[in-house]
Formats: structure tokens, C-alpha cells, sequence
């Protein structure tokens, strides 16, 4: 539970720069989570202040994936409350007001240095081996000089005075009580020269008057949050309860998970195939656990149990193993209907629908993914091809056995009254048993000559639906593959 009676509001930021990171989901599905056990309101808010990185349509593709995945926002773009508006460069008079109000109170100051003494000054600093930040040599500059510079149109920027050797104390719900010294922090600028905020002062300016009673991110937050802090006690505001979700690891548990180790993005684990529910599920259970310790869950059971005191506070690894597992289990419990819906993006324009049903019975236990689909069901269809060596598989330098076994197979084919699964899987074993072929080598052969593979669905269903035509063409190919083979 929450440690004041303030109404329960937590939000997500996102940036319209790009697709939203799984990392994002999962923090966005926290503060979500959350907000609806205490019955509170979970707010979206678009942080568009960077507008160099901005993509076209970003902010619809926020809205679209969160959506994809379930979930939704009580208050934010196209559902505006009453701390709207939402988007952070709609509120820039907003931010520019509360900057100049810092100032005013002695708690910000203008800051006039050009881009090339500050690269100079960072350049000199690196030269000494300090950290690089700014030396300070705008704030002690008095009020006439600044009126001076200001009447004549000088750039600026306005800074965070921040005060000399000051403790900076915060509570964290997974860590307890974090102190920073003020020392660490650098006088931040906190409305740039073009008008628009930095980070730092929208994110408390917006949390702040949109009453966000919790502020839920990542630990690389951590750092930040003193001059968040120091912000907060600037205006003479309450300070929000935070918490600061553990990093997910690459799958490797090598490093934060990043675009350089592959495809990040939520919506890229839906255009390959997994389950919205799955990765929802899976997302919950990366380092949080249920009482009983089961791993399905829905999310009104999550909703129920979530508490975010419970994280692990140590790095997750994005266990694609765990995914693809959980995947599997949402495949299977899809209806058929419902999956021959899920899998029409996944299905090849080639595909026999007419056989849909049949082939769909024969690999959904296989698949992982729906993007599977395509892969377990091409040689129904498609041409095959495959090394003539996987044909002598358990009868190696046997040429001759192989070419009476595909003569006498398609005898035994050609000679069905009835093609149907009874009448094909009863001739087939009577022509084994009949010759004392050994079945593991008989049966392997086959498979592999009418798929190109070694593992596929059960072989007499495969056979059905292949039909019998095609089945002579693939002991034709085998024939001939044996012959170059010699």
C-alpha cells in the first residue's frame, strides 16, 4: 500500500521517438498494475520536447501498442481530465512560468555562456581528469548585469542554483531511504535557449501538478532523482513516493538489454509471433513472483497481487527461453477460431487454404511463435529439397533397400481402394512387416522423402494431407536424389 492517503495516480511518459522498448511495457504495466489495485488513475503523457528525434505518427503508435497489449489510460491524449493538457509542448508557457517563478525566488539563475566556453571549460576539466560540469560562472552575476544582458537580447538558459554541501534524502519502496550529497549534483539548466524544458524541470513540473502520487521507473532514474528532489523542495512541493525498478538484462546476461543485442521494441516481439497475453504474462513475472509462486497469470490476478516491494532488486535477464514457453502455453489455449485469426499475418499468400484445418492440427503442439506457422508448414505445399544423406539415415550405403522401399511404396500407394488415413497407415506397416524392413529405418526414410526433414508431425497425418499424387512425385524425388547419390 501507499505510505499517504493521497489519491493513487501513477504515469507513463514515453517519448515519440521511436517504438516503445519491452523494458517500457513492463514499467508502463507496473504503474498500470497498480494504479488500479488502489482504484486509482493511471495517466499517459507524451514527453515531445526533443522535437529533433521525434518520429512521424510517434505519439499514435504509443497509443496503438499499449492498447495492442490490453491496457489503457485513464486520463492523457484523447481522454483528457482535468490536469491536461498531456503533451509536454503544449504546456511550454507552463514550464517557461515555473522557470522564471525559480528565478524570482533565488533558487535559478540565468546562465549567458555561449556553446564554446562551455566546451571549453568541459575540455579543460577533462584535461585534469574531473568530472565535466558547469563551473558555476553565471551565477554569481548581479541583478543590474543580468537586466543588462537580458534588455539586450543575450541567449540564455536558466539553471538550478543548486545548494552547497546539502544531504538530498529520498525514500525508494524496494531500496528504503537514499542520500546523496548535493556536491554530486550539477546546477542542471532547466529551460533551454529555445524556450523549451530540459527533462528535469517538466518531469517534476508535470508529476507535480498532475498530482502523480507515485513516480515507478527505472533505476537508471536513481541518479537523477536528487536534482528531482532538489526541484521539489525549490517550489516548496511534497515530494512524490518513488520506486525504481531493477534493469532487464540481454538474454545472454550480458549487459543491459539494448537495440545492439537485437530487436527491442514491444511491437517487434508481436511481429514475431508472440501473444500480446504472453509477453503481458511474462513481463509480470521478471523478478516478481505471486504468493504461491505460479507463473500464468491473468492480469486481474496481477492487478490483485502486485506490489511493487516485492521486485527483486537485482538485474533481470529477459529469459527468452521463459517467453517462448509461456507462448507455447497461450498458443495452445487459443480455440481454433481465435488462432486461425491470430495467424493471418503469419499465413503466406501460396498457402492451401482449402487444407488450413487439417495442417493447423498437425503443428499447432509445435509452435512456438505464430511466426512458426510458416516454417512447420511450407513443405505441405512448397517444393522441397534436402541433402541425399538424410535418406540413408540408420541404412547407410544401402542403395539398393532404398530404391525396392520407394519401388515398392508406391505400389503399395497406387493399389489404395481408399485413400484415407486408416486405409494408408495399415498398407504402409503390412509393407513393412512384409519385408522385415526395420521400422525405425523405414519410417525415418519416409519422412524424410516426404518432407525433406527429420522431425515433422505425426507421418501417416502428413501423408493424408499431402495426398497421394504428391506422395508419388517425393519417392520420384527420392529416386532420383539415391541415383546422383551413387
Amino acid at each position: 500500500m501507499q505510505e499517504n492517503q493521497s489519491p493513487v495516480r501513477t504515469r507513463m511518459a514515453p517519448s515519440p521517438t521511436g517504438e516503445m522498448h519491452v523494458a517500457s511495457m513492463a514499467t508502463l504495466l507496473k504503474n498500470y498494475a497498480f494504479a488500479k489495485k488502489h482504484h486509482g488513475q493511471f495517466i499517459l503523457r507524451i514527453e515531445d520536447t526533443d522535437k529533433t528525434r521525434e518520429v512521424v505518427d510517434g505519439v499514435e503508435q504509443i497509443q496503438s501498442i499499449i492498447k495492442k497489449f490490453g491496457l489503457d489510460w485513464d486520463e492523457g491524449p484523447g481522454k483528457n481530465g482535468a490536469y491536461g493538457p498531456y503533451i509536454q509542448s503544449k504546456r511550454l508557457k507552463l514550464y517557461q512560468e515555473k522557470a522564471e517563478e525559480l528565478v524570482k525566488k533565488g533558487r535559478a539563475y540565468y546562465c549567458f555562456c555561449s556553446k564554446e566556453r562551455l566546451e571549453k571549460v568541459r575540455q579543460e576539466q577533462q584535461a585534469r581528469h574531473q568530472a565535466p560540469r558547469y563551473d558555476q560562472h553565471c551565477r554569481h552575476l548581479d541583478e543590474d548585469e543580468v537586466k543588462k544582458r537580458l534588455s539586450a537580447g543575450e541567449s540564455y538558459v536558466i539553471r538550478l542554483k543548486v545548494p552547497e554541501n546539502q544531504e538530498i534524502v529520498f525514500t525508494d519502496l524496494l531500496r528504503g531511504e537514499i542520500t546523496f550529497n548535493s556536491g554530486q549534483v550539477d546546477d542542471q539548466v532547466l529551460l533551454k535557449s529555445d524556450g523549451y524544458p530540459t527533462y528535469h524541470l517538466a518531469v517534476v513540473v508535470d508529476d507535480h501538478l498532475m498530482k502523480i502520487s507515485h513516480v515507478m521507473r527505472g533505476e537508471e532514474w536513481i541518479s537523477s532523482t536528487p536534482k528531482h528532489v532538489l526541484l521539489y523542495q525549490a517550489f516548496d512541493w511534497a515530494l512524490p513516493i518513488f520506486a525504481h525498478f531493477p534493469l532487464f538484462l540481454n538474454p545472454d546476461g550480458k549487459g543491459k538489454m539494448s537495440k545492439r543485442k537485437g530487436t527491442v521494441s514491444a511491437q517487434s516481439f508481436l511481429d514475431r509471433g508472440y501473444l500480446p497475453e504472453a509477453l503481458l504474462n511474462f513481463l509480470m513475472i521478471l523478478g516478481w513472483s505471486a504468493k504461491d509462486q505460479r507463473e500464468l497469470m491473468s492480469l486481474g490476478e496481477y492487478i490483485n497481487e502486485f506490489d511493487p516491494r516485492d521486485l527483486s532488486m537485482n538485474s533481470v535477464i529477459f529469459d527468452i527461453k521463459k517467453l517462448n514457453w509461456l507462448n507455447g502455453i497461450y498458443i495452445r489455449r487459443l480455440d481454433k477460431k481465435e488462432l486461425k485469426e491470430r495467424l493471418k499475418a503469419f499465413i503466406p499468400e501460396e498457402f492451401p487454404q482449402e487444407k488450413f484445418e487439417k495442417i493447423l492440427a498437425l503443428v499447432y503442439e509445435r509452435m512456438v511463435t505464430l511466426a512458426d506457422f510458416a516454417e512447420l508448414t511450407d513443405f505441405f505445399y512448397k517444393e522441397i529439397d534436402y541433402p541425399a544423406e538424410l535418406l540413408f539415415k540408420k541404412a547407410k550405403d544401402q542403395q539398393d533397400l532404398l530404391k525396392e522401399q520407394i519401388q515398392q511404396s508406391k505400389l503399395a500407394i497406387e493399389s489404395l481402394n481408399a485413400f484415407d488415413l486408416n486405409s494408408l497407415e495399415k498398407a504402409i506397416r503390412k509393407l513393412q512387416e512384409k519385408n522385415d524392413w526395420h521400422k525405425g529405418q523405414y519410417f525415418m526414410f519416409l519422412r524424410v522423402a516426404m518432407t525433406g526433414r527429420t522431425a515433422t508431425p505425426p507421418l501417416f497425418e502428413t501423408m493424408l494431407v499431402l495426398g497421394s499424387d504428391l506422395i508419388i512425385k517425393r519417392l520420384d524425388l527420392a529416386s532420383k536424389k539415391i541415383e546422383k547419390h551413387e
